[in-house]
């Protein structure tokens, strides 16, 4: 049975990212490139070795990071990354143990590749000693352009895209950068201007390469952002005071309106906000976390419970996206304060509150202006840990 190595090649600066930072340090969620691409290599089938082809200047940070993340797991070394790719992965290939016949080429960029990937591609080196890249199939037309004029299209039945990791055996891969004279862009170009036979294998979606930003943002939407979201609905009705009453809704005082009958203030808008909330995050409702019998309520605006909400979701270690709200009856008249609302909730929760305003078409005791009602709805989310 063959042993197999991974090398992989991280040493990138990533500067067409802008993160800063080389490459494999760039974060997906919770962890760095480098430590997704290590939790995927730790699942292929024979691994004897893996070599870590680290930013030359940051070589004792990648083995930290590394060695946090396989442990005592499997033999792993540290080379320091060279002037080219190639010339990254010709130091990694002084590190190989004796006993590997059989090296994978990876790069940290395609950290999300499967290790089924890794398995067909070994496995195919093993059958037949040739070089192996998984490819995809070209979904675009292709044409052929010298400056602006299109010379032609190729058939694109006879193209692929290249993937890693690429798979040779030992003494291939070594004989051929002992001898090279000039960089290629991938191993295999290199293998096979030695004369060595490439075969391609099926490779996956998920080893899309991370290059530019709009990668990166695309690698969060897919892996959720490594966060876990959930959403909550709260509902609050009150009915309209018969005695001299302030109104408050969305926590600001409303002049010249009659205000609403509660334990509290009885901000509709406020305390609808706050059931969203604790409902998203599984944390009870209002009435649960500060009920009419708690005295220090009576009377405590809406944003007191806003706070409130906020501290308990924290502590659990949620944050909130945005929160929807809409107010329904007949008075007040939303729009000519909807602006001031937003702002005052949106201050309170530190995230976009939007609030809008509808009737029941004269239908039932919001119709026959006895009162209000509030429905808001709440996205949360807080991080999922290691992916």
């Amino acid at each position: 049975m063959s042993e197999i190595a991974v090398i992989l090649v991280a040493a990138g600066d990533g500067a067409r990212l802008g993160a800063g930072i080389p490459k494999a340090l760039a974060k997906v969620g919770e962890l760095t490139l480098l430590e997704h691409a290590l939790a995927n290599i730790l699942k292929v089938k024979n691994l004897a070795q893996i070599i870590v082809a680290s930013h030359e200047d940051r070589v004792d940070e990648f083995r930290d990071i590394a060695k946090a993340a396989v442990g005592d797991q499997i033999s792993i070394s540290f080379t320091p990354g060279g002037l080219s790719r190639q010339g990254s992965i010709a130091n990694a290939l002084t590190a190989l143990d004796p006993s590997i016949t059989v090296v994978l080429v990876h790069d940290s960029a395609r950290c999300f590749t499967p290790a089924v990937v890794f398995d067909r591609v070994a496995a195919a080196v093993q059958e037949t000693g040739f070089g192996v890249v998984p490819v995809l199939p070209v979904a675009d037309t292709i044409k052929q352009v010298k400056l602006d004029v299109v010379l032609g299209t190729v058939d694109r039945d006879e193209l692929r895209v290249a993937q890693t990791p690429q798979g040779f055996t030992k003494d291939s891969l070594v004989g051929a950068y002992t001898n090279a004279t000039e960089d290629f862009t991938d191993d295999a170009s290199l293998l096979q201007s030695t004369g060595v036979v490439i075969r391609s294998v099926p490779g996956d979606a998920m080893a899309f390469k991370i290059t530019v930003p709009a990668d990166l943002e695309y690698a969060e939407l897919l892996l959720g952002s490594g966060k876990e979201l959930r959403s909550g609905i709260g509902t609050d009705v009150h009915r309209f005071a018969t005695t001299p009453t302030p109104l408050y809704l969305g926590t600001i005082l409303w002049p010249d309106e009659q205000g609403l009958v509660g334990h509290s203030d009885g901000d509709s808008i406020a305390h609808a906000v706050v059931d969203a909330l604790l409902s998203a995050a599984g944390l009870g409702d209002i009435g649960s976390n500060f009920g009419v019998d708690r005295p220090e309520y009576s009377g405590a605006n809406g944003s007191v419970f806003i706070k409130g909400a906020l501290e308990l979701l924290h502590a659990a270690g949620w944050e909130v996206l945005n929160v929807s709200v809409q107010l329904i009856g007949n008075k007040p008249k939303l729009a000519p304060r909807r602006d001031e609302v937003q702002a005052a909730l949106t201050g309170l929760v530190g995230a976009p509150v939007t609030v809008g305003a509808t009737t029941t078409d004269g239908l039932g005791f919001l119709g026959s202006s006895e009162g209000v009602a509030a429905v808001a709805t709440a996205l949360i989310q807080k991080p999922k840990g290691r992916l």
